[in-house]
């Protein structure tokens, strides 16, 4: 059994998004993002489907040039290869859930670059 709170320890970066992984297990891994207001993702890629759950606040969450305006207790799931960009519009928790096979170090890559 793996216990882990979405709430419990959570920092905000002033100038990008903080990433830390909650929970890895024999099938995926739960990573938190902490974004402020107006934080940014640029447009990347996963090599494995993601589902990502928007726990607290709001995102404008694009997908293929098409903004997706998610509110807290919203989810979207991606299929691999598809490119995408997150922008919060709140601050905002989310919850991404990775393929085991993905890596924690690929997000945070893409934070550093946004």
């Amino acid at each position: 059994m793996k216990v882990a709170s979405l709430v419990d320890q959570l920092e905000y970066n002033d100038s990008r998004p903080t990433i830390q992984v909650l929970m890895e297990t024999e099938t995926g891994k739960e990573i938190r993002i902490a974004f402020k207001e107006g934080h940014v993702m640029k447009e990347h890629k996963t090599p494995f489907p993601i589902v990502v759950e928007i726990f607290e606040g709001a995102i404008d969450f694009g997908v293929n040039g098409k903004i997706h305006h998610l509110k807290k207790g919203d989810l979207i799931a991606l299929e691999g290869g598809v490119p995408h960009d997150l922008m919060a519009t709140k601050t905002s928790t989310v919850r991404l859930s990775l393929n085991k096979l993905d890596s924690a170090k690929r997000v945070e890559d893409v934070v550093s670059k946004s």
